[in-house]
């Protein structure tokens, strides 16, 4: 699942994907976009993956947000189909049914920073710098950073991020909530990597439910969303992996989650 633009690596239950474009600070094209998708579905749907990271190639960029160069050729139709495909991307991350880690090492900005809040997780190098900067060049942002990032950080910083266009750095965006961690860039890799893997050796149903719960039930009222929380309960009590997790817990040893 490896081609020239997007790189996939496997180590046990975690797959590593990478967007290699870094003469471009991993800028996205709609060839890149597409490839991204592809190779993303590809991963959700083989049971052996547990948990994805998101990063980009070398040491300077995440993803520095769209390829200017292919925009500024683009018909307003051809914009419109763009941002589609950047929203169906931007959706198959965030309803992965798997955590999915944004390594956030350099620059994200513009759909690079879209991309990462659609992220379960997002860990960010120190050096890392984060935005929306489509009102300097007379745009809105296009995958959605109108409604992701009120959605993270609140509406009012959030507009402001939006409307002045202002990049902030690793420790502003978690201070505001934007991001979960930061770290030295020299212990990115090690940290997402141990992080990653702690999530990988969850019961998949478990996490598959919390992640779905949480996503659908910030839409609905707080009761709709309890019973909805009720019924998931319901249903994971019946996995294998459930009941290897009591019993694990009575006879006091880790439990050994199959994915049942």
């Amino acid at each position: 699942m490896s081609n020239e633009v997007i790189r996939t690596e496997r180590v046990g239950a975690v797959a590593t994907v990478t967007v290699n474009r870094p003469a471009v600070l991993n800028a996205l094209n709609t060839e890149t976009v597409e490839t991204l998708t592809q190779v993303l579905r590809q991963l959700r749907d083989d049971p052996d993956v547990r948990c994805v990271v998101l990063t980009g190639a070398g040491d300077r960029s995440f993803i520095a947000g769209a390829d200017i160069r292919e925009m500024a050729a683009l018909t307003p139709v051809q914009a419109k189909a763009m941002a589609d495909g950047g929203h169906r991307m931007c959706a198959l991350i965030e309803t992965f049914g798997k955590p999915v880690i944004a390594a956030v090492n350099g620059f994200a900005l513009g759909g690079g920073c879209e991309v990462a809040m659609a992220c379960t997780l997002r860990v960010a190098s120190a050096t890392a710098t984060f935005g929306q900067p489509e009102i300097g060049l007379g745009l809105i942002p296009g995958f959605g950073g109108t409604q992701r990032l009120p959605r993270l950080v609140g509406r009012g910083r959030g507009l402001e991020l939006l409307l002045t266009g202002q990049s902030i750095t690793a420790d502003e965006a978690w201070r505001i909530g934007l991001v979960n961690r930061v770290v030295s860039p020299d212990t990115l890799a090690d940290e997402v990597g141990s992080l990653a893997a702690t999530l990988a050796r969850q019961a998949p149903a478990a996490v598959r439910l919390i992640l779905e719960t949480v996503h659908r039930g910030l839409d609905m009222s707080l009761d709709e969303a309890s019973a909805f929380e009720a019924t998931a309960f319901g249903l994971v009590t019946g996995t294998d992996d459930a009941r290897e997790g009591k019993q694990a817990f009575v006879e006091k040893r880790k439990p050994r989650f199959v994915g049942r």
